[in-house]
């Protein structure tokens, strides 16, 4: 069966074996895990997992490939390996599944005009999977392990859940069709929230980073004037040694751990 890809679902099929070979190895994946694969496309990813794990669950939009899924793995849909859920995987919901042990892993070729959104959803949900191993965008695994040392609040937003690591620059050519742009595997290990108490303070985290970020010219103390009275945050600065000319992207995630414990205590 012959088939288009479709560019309003962001569909680039990896076929690079090595990439995929490292996708799972970052998976550390024994037969008991439950892998969640977003986006299976013509199912190279999910055969190799498949390969490892007793249980994938694989969520595809785009009804001409989950045909074509269902053909590909009939027998390991039959045995209840796989599953493939037909909709959208910013609508999953991973509390309505019984997952072995309570957990579960994601790895997955992800589509790149909703890197953010998958990010958001999976790391910040309250059913969180205990790691992420992803193919994304190359410059947006730069951004978000922050390898020129600039943090923004793409890589915050991330770190405040768990441990991203740039795993390995994955080239335009090894897809098909091939993008614009490279890629890269990214993993995040770790994953939790151990560094909030409770709701309210992961949400002021990321209403400060937020406005931390807001106005990159200025320095970080002029942003933070938004949220809280100058003389607290110059206590702030005094109490946690910051330097008054700070800019937002020169902070680690520990300092703005610190100031949202500062600010949420006021």
């Amino acid at each position: 069966m012959t088939y288009k890809a479709k560019k309003s679902l962001g569909q680039n099929f990896l076929k690079s074996q090595p990439a995929l070979k490292m996708m799972c190895e970052q998976g550390e994946i024994n037969s008991d895990d439950t892998i969640i694969e977003i986006g299976p496309g013509k199912g190279a990813l999910t055969q190799k997992l498949l390969e490892q794990s007793n249980r994938v669950i694989a969520i595809e939009k785009d009804r001409e490939l989950i045909e074509i899924l269902k053909e590909k793995f009939q027998e390991e849909i039959k045995n209840k390996k796989l599953e493939i859920i037909d909709g959208d995987c910013l609508d999953f919901e991973p509390n309505n599944y019984n997952f072995k042990n309570n957990k579960y892993k994601i790895i997955a070729n992800i589509p790149y005009n909703i890197t953010g959104a998958i990010l958001k959803k999976f790391l910040s949900c309250d059913f969180q999977p205990e790691r992420m191993i992803l193919l994304v965008q190359h410059e947006v695994a730069r951004r978000i392990v922050a390898q020129d040392k600039k943090e923004s609040i793409l890589s915050l937003s991330v770190k405040a859940y768990g441990d991203p690591k740039y795993i390995m620059k994955v080239g335009k050519r090894f897809f098909s069709p091939s993008p614009k742009v490279d890629s890269a595997i990214i993993a995040i290990k770790n994953i939790s929230k151990n560094n909030f108490k409770n709701k309210n303070e992961e949400d002021l985290f990321f209403n400060i980073i937020k406005t931390g970020f807001a106005h990159k010219r200025k320095v970080l103390r002029k942003n933070l004037e938004e949220i809280a009275p100058l003389l607290e945050i110059d206590k702030m600065y005094s109490d946690l040694k910051i330097d008054i000319k700070t800019r937002a992207e020169d902070l680690p995630l520990p300092v703005w751990i610190k100031i949202n414990n500062f600010l949420n205590n006021l």
